[in-house]
């Protein structure tokens, strides 16, 4: 068993340093004077209700929004892999995975980086003939042919099957341990966070919340006391009852095994989703 990957360097210098960001649309601060730190091969998952500003925080992180209050600090080598693939249907998939990389060994990188998420039969294929799955992990490829110091992952698994999700659940942490980025997880999902992050960030009204270390080792389980433990403090520090998901526990797994739908992660539209968020 263990923790992080061996390359982190101790005492090391934080690859993504924000302090006193705000970010206003309308008449509020959806990010309110918000400070973070994020080490060299470190993994933190991110989350908070609706509207707290994870979304805006990662966009930030990723230059796709401006800061144009506070300072914020990144590495050049960024990637980032969203809910939605996006690869360019008119491309075939390797031609996707090394988009825009401007080297003369792009081609084989972008072999290599497919061979590592299991995708080199199908280098050639069109992304619209990719599987759900298939597809976010061509998206995880382009994300890893660049050699990212920091990855950005907003929800990637959150349209997947439950089995589907699991797999690639597995397949980030194996990758991260390979080429140990800093990593952060955008998530609604309390038992994803724990399952793969090292440390839980909890944002709410535009602010850290709660800063919590996930020191379990790994491979982690579900049934495990320091799971269960955790699970309940994250709970609490989202405002989620748990005697309520006790409840709804029948018509959870009923939908699990159903499959995605429009309500989300498994579960009918409008039923409670928790510890998914």
């Amino acid at each position: 068993m263990s923790h992080a990957p061996s390359r982190i360097p101790a005492n090391s210098k934080p690859v993504v340093s924000v302090r006193g960001l705000v970010r206003n649309f309308g008449n509020g601060n959806v990010l309110d004077g918000l400070s973070l730190d994020l080490q060299p091969g470190s993994f933190t998952a991110l989350l908070g209700r609706s509207g707290c500003g994870k979304s805006t925080l990662l966009r930030t992180l990723a230059k796709l929004d401006p800061a144009p209050e506070g300072t914020v600090q990144l590495p050049d080598e960024r990637a980032v892999v969203f809910q939605e693939p996006r690869l360019v249907p008119w491309m075939r998939v390797l031609r996707n995975v090394t988009l825009g990389l401007r080297r003369p060994d792009a081609e084989a990188r972008g072999l290599a980086a497919l061979a590592e998420v299991g995708l080199s039969h199908r280098a050639k294929a069109w992304p619209l003939t990719l599987s759900g799955g298939e597809a976010q992990r061509a998206a995880l490829a382009r994300a890893l042919v660049r050699e990212p110091r920091l990855l950005l992952l907003d929800e990637p698994f959150a349209a997947l099957d439950a089995l589907t999700r699991m797999r690639m659940q597995g397949l980030v942490e194996t990758l991260w341990r390979a080429h140990a980025p800093a990593v952060l997880l955008v998530t609604h999902d309390v038992d994803e966070a724990l399952l793969l992050a090292d440390r839980a960030v909890v944002m709410a009204n535009g602010r850290i919340a709660a800063d919590i270390p996930i020191p379990l080792a790994r491979p982690r389980r579900h049934g495990d006391p320091g799971f269960i433990a955790l699970r309940s403090r994250l709970l609490t520090e989202l405002g989620v009852d748990e005697e309520h998901l006790a409840a709804r526990e029948p018509q959870r797994a009923e939908a699990r095994a159903a499959g995605p739908t429009p309500g989300g992660y498994g579960l009918p539209a409008g039923a409670a989703a928790a510890p998914s968020l």
